[in-house]
């Protein structure tokens, strides 16, 4: 499924970057806001362009997992396992908080699944609740791993 470029920009970038900053927080690397946000868009980008060719369903989701560990990897220099784990775990992260805000936000404004492929707009406020429970994952394992390490 092809994503229009304003989704892109207001739903997919946001969503990756929060997937990203998950990803840091599980594999214990130093913050680095410019490289977390660069990962981000990367991701965006590439998840949008894998999109645009017609591909298996949830094949992108793959490579999306395998590009993000990579990114992880070679470029945030985490270790091989942080980072296996990371991606794995933020990933999942993402698919259950996807199911569960969709699952939950649009039988409460009455959305249907054909709704959201032609209205970008509703696309976009029905999916951006995903986005914020990531970020909010994100805080929360922070807080708990400070804690734990005092």
């Amino acid at each position: 499924m092809k994503i229009p470029i304003i989704a892109l920009i207001l739903q997919g970038i946001p969503e990756q970057i929060a997937v990203v900053t998950l990803a840091y927080i599980i594999a214990d690397m130093p913050f680095a806001w410019k490289k977390i946000v660069s990962m981000g868009i990367i991701l965006a980008l590439t998840s949008y362009l894998l999109r645009v060719f017609s591909i298996l369903f949830g094949l992108h989701t793959v490579i999306m997992l395998v590009f993000l560990f990579v990114l992880l990897f070679v470029w945030g220099k985490s270790n091989f396992y942080a980072g296996l784990v990371a991606s794995l775990l933020s990933f999942l992260a993402l698919i259950i908080s996807e199911t569960v805000c969709l699952a939950l936000l649009m039988p409460l404004f009455h959305v249907s699944a054909e709704m959201l492929n032609t209205d970008v707009g509703l696309r976009i406020f029905i999916t951006l609740p995903q986005v914020f429970v990531l970020f909010i994952a994100s805080l929360i394992i922070l807080k708990v791993k400070k804690h734990v390490r005092r």
